[in-house]
């Protein structure tokens, strides 16, 4: 069934489809129309769930850690201060390898406050062990909140379904709804290894200790750093896991192809731009526009953020003349991230494309399609190496050393 409906809702019906039975909500711009859609599935009797209203996003999430250790199928969704308020037990829930689905509708960070537009808050907790996916529109938003399920629960790691607010949170766009019967058939009831039970009791994450020790049966317990290496271990092998989940849900509803990075005329390209989210698509446009003038242009949409893709992007970035990283947050007092992990997978390469960085859009800056077509055209003939300086799209430099 197709439907126009809003991101929020798409992400909704996504948690609808998976059969998540314990929700925890607390509200928070612009996340709050999918958290509000779900109260609205479980009180109409739509959804079998659990509908669990909170007083803030940690203990949000600390609902989703009880109920997944109990074994129940959970899912929350924040943006912004309410992810950071969660630091605390997002790094637990990674730790406990708890397989919760979060949706963040992307929001710059405050103070100075904003509820508009960037990717500051999702990749502040980047190296927190939880796996990050980035949809670029609604039936991406629907189809990766499924398939995060699928992965979590194979992996036993967290995932965060991340998605540009407003630009997708609250615009409409067509979406396919997947049909029930076959949502199930991709995706089986939650069977985890072990569930807390009054008939089964245990401590689970208590003080462990540096060193290699017996546990109380006499066998060897691995150490924090052991546990550390693990999860570490684990997320590398998710990339697998994240092309196989992509595999079955094609043969199943004829969608995917391309779980880590989503390219555009980047066959046979001399340059490629690199981003994340719905700018991949937004940058298309300006693809045509080049492409028609005779250069020899295309886009890759990251959507696997971490782990990080390397060897895919490897792939396709090593034969290119000139890489253009777009991205919507900063490492203060160095560079964008999207930039350092692309260099930092490029190092190795005898021969390397240049590589340049922007950064644009923070707060909800506007993104022009012309100050893209003008980035591209004026890095893409750029020939001195790299000073590891990023530019900046859409700022008013002139005007920031008036006032001051």
């Amino acid at each position: 069934m197709h439907v126009i409906e809003s991101g929020n809702v798409a992400a909704a019906i996504g948690v609808k489809l998976a059969r998540a039975r314990v929700i925890a909500a607390y509200p928070i711009t612009p996340q709050t129309p999918l958290t509000e859609k779900l109260s609205e599935l479980v009180d109409s009797d739509e959804m079998d769930a659990e509908y669990i209203p909170v007083e803030s996003e940690h203990s949000a999430l600390a609902v989703c850690i009880a109920a997944s250790s109990a074994g129940s199928r959970t899912f929350t969704a924040t943006s912004a201060n309410g992810l950071l308020y969660m630091n605390e037990q997002i790094h637990w829930a990674a730790g406990a390898r708890l397989p919760i689905v979060m949706c963040v509708a992307n929001r710059g960070i405050g103070a100075p406050w904003t509820v508009w537009n960037d990717h500051q808050d999702s990749i502040s907790q980047r190296d927190t062990g939880w796996i990050q996916l980035y949809a670029c529109d609604h039936q991406q938003i629907i189809d990766t909140v499924i398939q995060a399920y699928y992965i979590a629960e194979t992996v036993s790691i967290p995932i965060m379904v991340c998605y540009d607010g407003y630009l997708l949170s609250h615009t409409y766009m067509p979406f396919e709804i997947p049909d029930t019967a076959d949502a199930d058939t991709f995706l089986p009831p939650f069977s985890p290894d072990y569930a807390l039970s009054p008939d089964n009791p245990a401590n689970l994450n208590t003080v462990t200790l540096p060193e290699l020790r017996p546990d109380i049966r006499g066998n060897t317990a691995p150490a924090y750093m052991e546990i550390r290496y693990c999860l570490h271990d684990d997320m590398r092998k998710t990339i697998d896991v994240v092309k196989k989940a992509d595999t079955e849900y094609k043969k199943i509803f004829g969608r995917g192809g391309s779980p880590l990075v989503e390219t555009y005329r980047c066959d046979n390209a001399d340059y490629i731009a690199v981003c994340l989210g719905s700018l991949s698509y937004q940058l298309r446009d300006v693809i045509d526009i080049l492409r028609d003038e005779g250069m020899r242009i295309g886009v890759m949409g990251i959507r696997l953020y971490r782990p990080f893709p390397d060897e895919a992007i490897v792939e396709m970035l090593s034969k290119t003349k000139v890489v253009t990283v777009f991205e919507k947050a900063l490492s203060y007092g160095y560079q964008g991230p999207l930039f350092s992990d692309i260099k930092s997978a490029l190092y190795h390469l005898k021969e390397k494309p240049l590589i340049q960085n922007y950064i644009l859009g923070l707060g909800g800056r506007e993104i022009k399609t012309s100050d893209l077509l003008s980035a591209l055209k004026k890095t893409c003939v750029y020939s001195p190496e790299s000073d590891d300086t990023p530019g900046w799209i859409g700022l008013k430099v002139q005007e920031i050393e008036d006032d001051r």
